[in-house]
Order: C-alpha cells, then structure tokens, then sequence
C-alpha cells in the first residue's frame, strides 16, 4: 500500500575502517610483487621504482579512504532524512476506539498474517475466553485510505455481527502503535481439510448445498446493508463450464440449473442470493427455510410507485400468466414480509421490511405511498398477486427463457387485446383499466409510432423499462 518508514541504522555503518584498511593492503602487496618482476633492472631504477609505487600506492589508498568516507556519507544523510520523514497517517489519526486493550486481552499463537499485520490467538483476562485478535500496525498505514480501509472493516463488522454464518465481532482498541480488532475465534479449519477427511475424498451434493446455503446468506445480508463481498468465488464456477464434460454429467439436473442460473454476466438476469436460496436444489428439506429478505424485491417495490398507470397495469397482466413454480422465490419473499402470516402485508410489516435496506432507510421514508401504489383494490393491504405484480424480475422472465417469454407477454397483451385483431386501442385500454376521462396519457408512454393504438412490440418494450435502472438507455427490438 505504501512505505515502510524505518528509524533503524544502515547496514555496515560502522565497517568504515575495516574496508579501509583492507583495501589498502592489497594494493601495497600487489605493488610488491610487481616491484619483483622488475629485478633485472638496476639497483637505483629499482628503488626509485619502489619508492615511487609506495608513494602512488599511498596516495591511491588515501584517495580510496576519502571516496569510501564520501559513500558513507549519503548513506547516513539518506538515513537521517528517513528518521526525520513523514509520519504514516496511521501514526496521527485517532481512530476513536477504546485505548485498554492491554488490560483486557493478553495475546497468544500467531495464527495469521496480512499486509499490515498479524492474527493472534487471544484471551479475554476477565473471563478466559480465546477470541482471534487482528493487530495492525499504524506505522504501516502510510495514506488515509489505509486507514479508512481499516475503518470500514470495522464498520462492516459491526454491521453484520449477530449473523450465524458471519464472524462475530466483539469490539475495536487502538494504542500509539497498533489498531486491535477482537473477533470470535473460528477453530472450525478450512473447507478443504474437510473434503478431503471425508470417506473416499467424496463431497456430496447435499454436502455442497449446506455450504452454498451459507455463503448466500450471508451475501444477502451483505446486500441489504449495501456492502458487496466480491470475494465468493468457489472453483467450480471460476469458468462457464462444458455440461457434457466430467464430472457434469454425474452431477443431477437441479445442480446444474442452480449453476446455469448463477453464470450470467447481466446483473439484471442473474439470480440474487436470495433468490439463489429459494432455488429446489438449495433448499433445506424441500422448504425454504429462513429465506433472508431480497433487496431487489425491496428496491422493485420502491420502484413500482414510479411507474406509469400503464406501465402498472401491464405488470399486473404478465404476473397473471405465471404459475406456482415460477412465482416459488416470490412466494418465499411475500411469507418473509408477511411476518404474521395471515395471507396479506400490513402497513407496518411493509414498513417492517423496507427498514431492512438500511442504505435506502437513511434516504427515505415513503411506506405508505408504496403499499397505496401496490394495493390495486384498495383494500389497505397487499395480497400475493397484488405483491407478484410489483416485484416481479422482467428481465430474467425475458433472458432464461426467451420463447417462453413470447407466449407469456402475449398472454399479458391479449388481457388488453379483446378483440385480437394485435393492437390495444383506447376503448380496450379505457374497458380494461376502468378509468375515466381521456386515455391518451396513458397511451403516449407506449404508443412509440405515434399510430393512436399499442403493438404487440410496443407492449413489450413497456415491459422491458420495467427492469431498467434510470440512466440507462433501451435499445429498440422488433419484438
């Protein structure tokens, strides 16, 4: 992340005398024995020879002394500047956290290490408790995102402690040198450890399901609080893999949909995590149990108060056209919402379940707006088709299955389309909505040509806006 300032002595600092004189001998004995290769020469040439090769050969040393004290010197200049550098931002920021932690932990076996520090095993002094303590080092938090880093870690931890399948986190110190994060002590070992302890290294699907069912829970909370983990990677769904190919054509037909479902690069058409968790293979027993509330169903709902009368009353007609097995996530997440389980979502259970989109509870509080935009019949409560309507995923309906997706929108149009002659006139949209007055601002939204009726292409494209965020543009298609 960055540099590691170091107050310590330079290397060889002190050997200054020793290179010196060592340098120096050597020169003298190869003089000499070069003095001896000129015996042959006279006695006067000899010495004068000598005398003057002593001379070069002393003046040669000193000038070897001078450039060897020259080099040293940089070296400690660099060293002092070093000492009188900069101070990490680590080292000046006060991170607010409790300053005791020596007199609540001691620490223990170093079970880990990082770019800023270690893990250690700890223990709580007041009640003997091995917990996992992560010690960072603040001279190493050179720039302010290092330490913003290590805030949001500990704000993410905060977060999501209270979760079963997410570490919990017992409290934050900090001292002149270190930051310390107490977490619970996890001594479970690694996945793999576990694979290959089972008999014959076999790992089975219920095995696999137990473990995925984890890790989607915990990236659904994730979601409602806004955070991405961007770390869940298991092997197998590293690449988009050859069903043909071993071990695929072992492995059953409802495991390899789960995959096919998760392997979609448009996050539109991608499962969520708790959809994810309502899928056959995933579920414990064949029930859905505990399924996390889905922040996208969430956000479609805020979203569905936005909509157009037309574009609300044409959702209702594509939710009429599915069936129990494709309505079975939304199921899950209408029994989540519907905390007293009475077949029908209060006010306060609506409230209840907005709430948990923390990002979005800071923003805005708009509840009662939301269920009166969902409510088609007024009755101060949202039913089940009334819930399908308003949440409902169009761009996966459209992506998973493209021609049943044909023979679903049709279906949706020929509500509007009495007379099946393929346009939706005003009459049949004044006849089939019940509202009064003029209807065309309610046909300029889908009306594209201009021609005073609605297409079956046009009816579809109405559609598709529905799963699309604000910003983005929606390219035309004939169908």
């Amino acid at each position: 992340m960055g540099i590691c300032f170091s107050t310590s002595k330079v290397s060889g600092s002190n050997s200054n005398s020793t290179n010196a004189g060592g340098t120096t001998s050597t020169i003298i004995h190869n003089i000499k024995e070069g003095t001896k290769l000129n015996s042959k020469k006279s006695v006067f040439n000899k010495q004068q020879k000598s005398n003057n090769q002593r001379q070069r050969a002393s003046n040669e040393s000193h000038k070897n002394q001078q450039k060897n004290s020259q080099k040293q010197r940089p070296r400690d200049n660099q060293n002092s500047r070093r000492k009188a550098g900069p101070i990490p931002c680590g080292k000046r920021t006060d991170f607010g956290y409790e300053k005791d932690f020596s007199l609540q932990y001691s620490l223990g076996k170093l079970l880990g290490h990082g770019q800023f520090g270690y893990t250690y095993v700890g223990v709580n002094k007041a009640n003997g408790d091995r917990v996992a303590v992560k010690r960072l080092e603040k001279n190493k938090m050179v720039l302010p995102i290092a330490v913003e880093d290590v805030k949001r870690e500990v704000k993410i931890l905060k977060q999501l402690t209270g979760h079963e399948n997410v570490v919990q986190f017992y409290n934050a110190f900090e001292d002149d040198s270190y930051v310390y994060i107490v977490m619970e002590l996890c001594e479970g070992g690694e996945l793999l450890d576990r694979i290959l302890a089972k008999k014959d290294s076999r790992y089975t699907e219920k095995d696999a399901a137990v473990v995925v069912r984890q890790m989607l829970k915990v990236a659904a909370e994730c979601h409602l609080h806004g955070l991405v983990h961007r770390d869940m990677k298991p092997e197998v769904l590293r690449n988009k893999p050859d069903f043909r190919r071993k071990p695929w054509p072992t492995i059953s037909n409802a495991a390899k949909d789960f995959v096919k479902k998760l392997l979609v690069k448009d996050p539109r058409a991608r499962y969520t995590a708790a959809q994810a968790l309502s899928h056959p293979w995933v579920r414990e027993g064949g029930e859905a149990l505990e399924i996390p509330i889905d922040i996208s169903v969430l956000g479609n709902m805020r979203q569905f108060v936005k909509y157009s009368r037309l574009k609300q009353f044409a959702l209702r007609a594509l939710a009429s056209t599915l069936n129990e097995e494709e309505l079975a996530d939304l199921k899950d997440q209408f029994d989540a919402i519907d905390v007293d389980k009475n077949g029908s979502i209060s006010l306060e259970e609506m409230r209840q379940a907005l709430a948990k989109d923390l990002p979005w509870k800071l923003k805005e509080s708009r509840v009662l707006e939301i269920l009166q935009a969902i409510d088609s019949n007024t009755d101060g409560l949202v039913d089940f088709s009334e819930f399908v309507a308003a949440t409902i995923h169009v761009h996966q309906l459209e992506e998973h299955d493209s021609e049943k997706w044909q023979q679903r929108s049709k279906a949706a149009f020929e509500k509007f389309d009495l007379d099946k002659d393929g346009y939706i006139t005003p009459d049949e949209l004044r006849m089939h909505t019940g509202l009064r007055g003029s209807i065309n601002p309610l046909l300029e939204e889908a009306d594209i040509d201009k021609d005073g009726k609605i297409s079956i292409s046009e009816f579809r494209r109405l559609l598709r806006t529905a799963s699309i965020g604000s910003g983005q543009v929606l390219s035309p298609r004939k169908n």
